[in-house]
């Protein structure tokens, strides 16, 4: 079976679940774009997700290792190199799971965090993901070399929204060899896209190889969506991580992520989130 036609049953199994379960009225014909049909398949499919993966690790113990579940995140672009130390020496105070830095601070955050259990997390392709597969190849293997353990990249959204999946999966699969022994999340910044293209980008992420398909870059006109984690969680099954970036500030907000699938959060506001505060 060729991907296209993966993507196609992969669709067709949600939708026929949808409609198994949907009253419909005479005019619809399961078009998932009405807004009745669209937000009760989303709301099905976020019901299933959540159910299944609610005994995620460490979910009945969250308050007390929450922090091992935080890319402890700065990627603005006119963070300083003192934020940067700052951000490494939280990061291993609080033991999370990385810190993710743009490409620029890989070498200085791994000289930094040698020995404490932080991992260093960087982003190729970044925040667009409109670079030529040849340049986010180069930017992966770069940051490889200085000491990224894990490379957040983005998709070619336009391709994917033009229907070339072939061109989207062969891009993430040459990131990811680019990338090993690294480790890739593939960010398919989910506000651009339909729920359509969300599981189809999904899929692809999972057929080239990625370890973990990510919501959002923290850049676009939104961030990550507890519906959207379900789905993405729906589609790649127990083979991938999630990873939900993108507007996640206090503990509430990423307990439900976690709840719905997320097995990895992206925030800027990690101290604040484990300690239960209000982010400024």
């Amino acid at each position: 079976m060729n991907l296209d036609s993966r993507i196609d049953r992969i669709i067709a199994e949600e939708l026929g679940r949808h409609t198994h379960a949907h009253k419909h009225t005479p005019h619809c014909n399961w078009c998932w774009t009405c807004p009745e049909c669209k937000s009760e398949f989303v709301s099905h499919v976020v019901a299933n997700g959540a159910c299944r993966v609610g005994a995620a690790p460490g979910i009945g113990q969250l308050q007390d290792g929450l922090a091992q579940y935080i890319d402890h995140t700065l990627l603005k672009p006119e963070g300083t190199r003192a934020q940067i130390e700052k951000l490494c020496h939280e990061a291993a105070e609080y033991h999370f799971a990385s810190v993710c830095v743009n490409p620029t601070w890989v070498a200085f955050c791994a000289h930094l965090l040698r020995g404490t259990g932080v991992l260093v997390c960087t982003v190729v392709g970044f925040p667009l993901g409109a670079n030529t597969t040849e340049v986010k190849v180069f930017e992966a293997r770069q940051v490889v070399e200085q000491g990224a353990c894990e490379v957040d990249m983005v998709i070619n959204i336009g391709r994917l929204k033009s229907g070339e999946y072939d061109f989207v999966a062969h891009d993430i699969a040459e990131i990811v060899k680019a990338s090993q022994p690294a480790h890739v999340k593939v960010i398919i910044e989910n506000c651009y896209l339909t729920d359509e293209e969300k599981i189809k980008a999904s899929l692809l992420c999972r057929e080239a190889g990625a370890h973990f398909v990510k919501t959002s870059t923290g850049f676009g006109p939104s961030g990550a969506k507890i519906e959207d984690v379900a789905l993405m969680r729906r589609v790649v099954g127990e083979q991938l991580g999630v990873k939900a970036a993108g507007g996640i500030r206090e503990f509430q907000t990423a307990e439900k992520m976690i709840e719905a699938g997320a097995t990895r959060l992206g925030a800027s506001a990690s101290i604040a989130i484990v300690e239960h505060k209000k982010a400024a």
